[in-house]
């Protein structure tokens, strides 16, 4: 009888699993695009770079629209916001499926990353309240894993789909993936109960403290590192290590496995040991990237190490989701909604950095070497957080003591 209702308390609740979906939906609409952008191009009659558009568009709808949606969307209560989200992504997705334009398609593309970045903050924050304390950065792993995931089986997927029934079959997958978790989500996420909603003035101060400033700074720098390298990685892996255009998409796949072990991992360490989860993984890739400018001349040290970029690259996305969550507490769901855009500074300002590194005549491994400076630099920002932390809570260690001494005098 202990066993079994200790069996039950090990288990996530099945709304997580909803939420999970859901984020699996959003990954996918988010890269699938890239592997049509010919067939689009083709049938809208606009050249590859306008196509191109439709993935810069949709970074810079998460980046911006995520906080102002999340600003003007404040005090509703997070079902209700869930389930707004959700349905307003399927139908930015059904508007793509039947764009009759380009302009069409690149609104249908805007509403649908609206959700995106909101959907992701407020998800954070009803997991770990679901999980509770002990489980939250399983939780949070499970959210990551679904964007993960995405990568390895939804964005490949739909691209198969989209090249053989036709682009506008990707976009109707998705909806109906959408449609998928908006019904998981009603039936599964509970409301409410304590009937508290956000407040604007308690979400902007939780935004504005010190630890939360540093930790979407880790995320965009961290991340930046990540993306630097991972945003040429196509070519490299073809034109420096040799491999067709099949085995590169293979790689990509095995990047995503490791991305999802990363996450699984990332997850578990939330719960026992944050501080060394954040701090290690950026050193390991720096340390990966670095041994990556040497590894990527062979095919098979070459695929070892895009493996092990996965794994390193990824530990600290549940990390960081949770020390949003707990550095914001009382007011978490713009701060998680930054989290979001923040890492969407790092996707678009990574490919900017190597953009420039490649332009400026370095050739295409010198990308790698970029990467380590960048997450070298989120080493830094992690250490000064981690400092930061461990001053307030000696702070807050001393306070009773203090309190205490003024009574007894």
């Amino acid at each position: 009888m202990d066993k079994s209702l200790e069996t039950r308390k090990s288990r996530l609740p099945l709304a997580l699993y909803a939420l999970s979906l859901g984020t699996f939906a959003l990954g996918t609409t988010e890269l699938v695009i890239v592997g049509l952008l010919p067939e689009v191009a083709g049938d809208l009659g606009v050249r590859i770079p306008t196509a191109g558009l439709l993935v810069t568009g949709f970074a810079l709808s998460v980046v911006f629209g995520g906080p102002i949606l999340t600003v003007a969307a404040v005090g509703m209560p997070r079902k209700a916001l869930l389930l707004t989200l959700m349905s307003v992504f399927v139908v930015g997705n059904a508007v793509g499926a039947i764009a009759p334009s380009y302009t069409a398609l690149i609104a249908g593309r805007i509403v649908s990353a609206l959700a995106f970045g909101t959907f992701f903050g407020v998800a954070n924050v009803v997991a770990v309240r679901l999980a509770g304390e002990e489980r939250q950065g399983a939780a949070l792993g499970l959210l990551a894993t679904g964007l993960t995931v995405s990568t390895v089986i939804g964005v490949p997927f739909g691209t198969f789909i989209g090249q053989q029934l036709g682009w506008r079959w990707a976009f109707w997958l998705v909806a109906a993936l959408g449609t998928l978790a908006l019904l998981g989500i009603a039936a599964f996420v509970p409301g409410d109960r304590d009937g508290a909603t956000p407040e604007l003035r308690a979400e902007i101060t939780a935004l504005a403290r010190p630890q939360v400033l540093l930790s979407l700074s880790i995320t965009a720098l961290g991340f930046g590192g990540v993306f630097t390298s991972f945003t040429y990685i196509a070519p490299m892996l073809r034109d420096i290590s040799g491999f067709s255009q099949s085995g590169v998409t293979a790689l990509l796949v095995l990047f995503g496995a490791g991305s999802v072990v990363g996450t699984t991992a990332g997850g578990r360490l939330v719960d026992r040991r944050p501080h060394p989860a954040l701090l290690g993984s950026f050193i390991a890739l720096a340390v990966t990237l670095a041994v990556f400018t040497v590894a990527i001349q062979n095919q098979v040290t070459a695929a070892l190490t895009v493996f092990v970029f996965g794994v390193v690259g990824y530990v600290a996305v549940p990390v960081l989701a949770a020390r949003i969550v707990q550095k914001a507490a009382d007011a978490p769901t713009l701060a998680s909604t930054a989290n979001i855009s923040a890492f969407n500074v790092a996707n678009a300002g990574g490919a900017f950095l190597g953009g420039v590194v490649i332009g400026g005549g370095f050739g295409l491994v010198a990308v790698n070497w970029a990467g380590v400076l960048v997450a070298l630099s989120g080493v830094l920002v992690t250490i000064l957080a981690i400092l930061l932390d461990r001053r307030i809570e000696a702070k807050d260690r001393d306070q009773p003591d203090e309190e205490g001494l003024c009574a007894r005098s």
